[in-house]
């Protein structure tokens, strides 16, 4: 066992003496040590229910002769964070996340891990550390919130988002926010639409690292404690497979996760996050890659935010083994294995689909005939960039530029009613190194939303969005304005070209007119956020800070 180094002979009795502290026996002591690496917290839904989600695993590790070693590592959770400067410190958890698992994993020589994820940036983090690691593990996602009531008809914290924008207009009372408030999250789990946690639960299961069934069940389903402890008996029997992370992140399982996003209309997160996995497993995965499966995989699922339905719908409806199905039909997946046993072709084998479900669309006639990501480049993203096409219908917007230098100063323009039909709002150094932390607008995008300009107006950012965003919108512009890139040159009153058909973001800036962008001081000079920024990549390279 790899943990015999830290635990075996005459040398290592001061190790064991501190692991019997805490109460590890000889006979525990004698078996692999499992590490449970949680994202607990009871700072949000997401995740609030994982202490006793990890017992359970605890107890499957048990049973199959395995000594589980519960850690924690940290949450930064983007619901709550969203619109304040809080929200810097988002993408940075990623890595943060990536590394405490690392870090805890390799100083303690644990022979396996399983990870429990809950909220946005914990899923791609746990998996970033279990490509790097390279041990038998796999990840289990905490599970969706179910939907909350609001006068009749089912909500999710999206609609509070947007009832901001719709209050700011008086179309919504001062007492309807707050019932609206008070009922749109009704108890544990993530975000119920298809936004950035389902989006990447489902790429994770695709992926093969994550099993499919234990994902999709909801948080506080009482099918979802069995699930859990059949994970931790499934590590075990991963290591005397002797089969490790990396088998499941190949390229073509890559591939295989991208088309469920872009058959599910998921979250441009799902770019970023993808990248650096594939980043973290030394496989190969370009943003040409994803541009070219987005274009054939056709949008299945009839899911929020564009849609109507939300993660528990579609698991009842059949869930991610119907999907798979599906994409086998149209020849969009490979077959490739997964940490549950089978492949991913005999998973979607065992599809059940419920009679008259219209959550999960036949393959002929799906929601949308394209995926619900585009790469677009131009003068304005050499690099590339990540527009959402879910929600919307539109192909070409051409407008003049309304450009702020913060997200702040984007929200008040819309609340104040300063931006008119046909507008392009531009929001820049706010990407990974200029934000720091690369902050979701989603505070702005549902104030357009909100306000009735969802149709007439694009907003471009080398921010990035959150899941819950729908409307013309694209983010991850790269290179961004902290690094040179064009977008810093912008000025108001520019012409941007938005073309969906050419996959072209362009802006025309006269040729005798001489630019220099002027880089805003940093109020961040040390600490977390100051060391990212001086290390952290290009978004179109998936934000990492690691080298290759």
């Amino acid at each position: 066992m790899r943990s015999d180094e830290i635990k075996s002979g005459p040398s290592r009795a001061p190790a064991r003496a501190m692991w019997k502290a805490v109460g590890l026996t000889d006979e525990a002591l004698s078996r692999p040590l499992i590490g449970i690496a949680n994202t607990w917290t009871e700072i949000t839904p997401c995740n609030s229910h994982l202490r006793e989600l990890a017992e359970q695993v605890k107890i499957g590790v048990r049973d199959a002769g395995g000594t589980p070693l519960e850690f924690n590592t940290i949450v930064v959770t983007d619901g709550i964070a969203m619109g304040s400067s809080g929200m810097r410190a988002s993408l940075v958890s990623r890595e943060v996340v990536a590394d405490s698992i690392e870090l805890v994993a390799r100083g303690h020589l644990l022979d396996g891990v399983v990870a429990i994820s809950g909220c946005d940036k914990t899923i791609p983090g746990t998996v970033m550390a279990l490509a790097r690691l390279n041990l038998p593990s796999l990840m289990l996602y905490g599970g969706s919130i179910a939907p909350g009531r609001f006068r009749g008809k089912d909500v999710t914290i999206q609609d509070v988002f947007e009832a901001v924008g719709a209050h700011a207009v008086g179309k919504m009372s001062d007492e309807d926010l707050y019932e609206l408030e008070g009922a749109a999250c009704p108890g544990a789990g993530a975000c119920g639409g298809q936004f950035t946690a389902n989006t990447m639960s489902v790429a994770t299961a695709f992926l093969g690292i994550s099993p499919m069934v234990g994902n999709e069940i909801p948080a506080t389903d009482p099918r979802k404690p069995q699930v859990a402890r059949r994970v931790g008996r499934r590590v075990m029997e991963l290591l005397r497979e002797g089969r490790t992370a990396r088998e499941f992140l190949s390229r073509e399982a890559l591939r295989n996760a991208y088309a469920s996003v872009s058959a599910t209309a998921g979250s441009t997160n799902a770019v970023l996050h993808l990248l650096a996995i594939a980043h973290e497993a030394g496989s190969e995965l370009t943003l040409a890659d994803l541009d070219e499966i987005g274009a054939r995989t056709p949008v299945l699922t009839d899911l929020k935010p564009g849609g109507r339905f939300t993660a528990p719908d579609m698991e009842a409806a059949g869930g991610m083994r119907l999907l798979a199905s599906r994409l086998r039909e149209l020849e969009l997946v490979t077959d490739t294995p997964t940490v549950s046993g089978g492949s991913l072709f005999e998973l979607a084998g065992a599809a059940a689909e419920r009679a008259g479900q219209e959550v999960i669309r036949p393959a002929e006639r799906p929601v949308k005939e394209r995926g619900g990501l585009a790469i677009l480049t131009g003068t304005l993203a050499p690099e590339g960039c990540v527009l959402k096409l879910a929600g919307h219908t539109k192909t070409h917007h051409e407008g003049p530029a309304r450009v702020f230098d913060s997200e702040e100063a984007a929200f008040a323009a819309v609340q104040e009613g300063r931006i008119q039909p046909g507008d392009v709002i531009v929001i820049r150094y706010e990407g990974p190194r200029g934000g720091p932390g690369m902050r979701e607008m989603l505070g702005v995008t549902a104030a357009v939303i909100g306000r009735g300009l969802g149709d007439s107006v694009a907003l471009i950012t080398d921010g990035r969005f959150s899941g819950a965003t729908h409307g013309f919108m694209i983010g991850h512009i790269a290179p961004e304005a902290a690094a040179g890139g064009p977008i810093g040159l912008v000025q108001d009153g520019d012409r941007i070209t938005i073309d969906l058909d050419s996959r072209t973001l362009d802006v025309a800036i006269p040729d005798a007119e001489p630019r220099v962008a002027t880089l805003p001081e940093s109020e961040f000079r040390v600490g977390a956020l100051a060391k990212y920024a001086r290390t952290v990549s290009s978004a179109s390279r998936g934000a990492v800070t690691t080298a290759g």
